[in-house]
């Protein structure tokens, strides 16, 4: 078992190496990924930002154009050379401060510039379930992180944790069942093998 003490250990040790770190945490939907995010951004302070992949979800006028309003959250729903791009920057800063984008799950659209990364912040931590994907345009993410962790709880646990998220943002329990076991599952699946991947893998809820 893996506890959060030893993963904030972790992130201590990559925010103190004296220059920009990027630290990604993976998983499939509803792994956690961003309650352990946010836990590790609580108790490093000024000395972390939080920059999630889900702000690069395609609007949903485009997503409608596409034809892909029905599979929002599957890889191709994002702008994942958008993504890559604005990590690349993150590493390497030059010295100004970066602009990210946010994304508002109580209207379903990212923000653009909502989140500012200073460029004396030395850890950067990124959240997302395609992080740790072999195939374009997500293959470079991996190579811009110093380290990854991928969350694998048990799959009861998680489902049940998605379900209960789309019932807080709107859906009917039967809606949001639906929804998790057509399309979250899907993507699910398609996360799983990449924790192979991964710097260290989480096989359990970290507490």
């Amino acid at each position: 078992m893996i506890g959060f003490d030893e993963l904030l250990a972790r992130a201590r040790a990559l925010a103190g190496t004296g220059s920009r770190r990027v630290l990604g945490i993976a998983g499939a939907p509803g792994a956690g990924k961003g309650t352990v995010a946010q836990r590790v951004l609580a108790e490093l302070g000024a000395e972390a930002a939080l920059v999630p992949m889900d702000g690069f979800h395609l609007a949903g006028a485009e997503l409608r154009r596409l034809g892909r309003q029905d599979r929002k959250g599957a890889p191709d729903t994002f702008d994942a050379a958008g993504y890559v791009a604005l990590l690349r920057r993150l590493r390497d800063p030059g010295g100004e401060t970066v602009y990210a984008p946010e994304f508002h799950r109580e209207v379903e659209e990212s923000y653009a510039g909502s989140i500012a990364v200073p460029p004396e912040v030395p850890l950067v931590i990124t959240e997302g379930n395609y992080l740790l994907l072999d195939t374009p345009p997500w293959a470079p993410v991996r190579g811009l992180l110093d380290e990854s962790w991928f969350l694998a709880p048990d799959d009861e646990l998680r489902v049940r944790r998605l379900i209960d998220r789309h019932v807080r943002y709107g859906r009917t329990p039967e809606q949001a069942r639906e929804w998790v076991l057509r399309s979250d599952e899907r993507n699910a699946a398609l996360v799983a093998p990449t924790g192979s991947r991964a710097t260290l893998r989480i096989p359990n809820d970290p507490s």
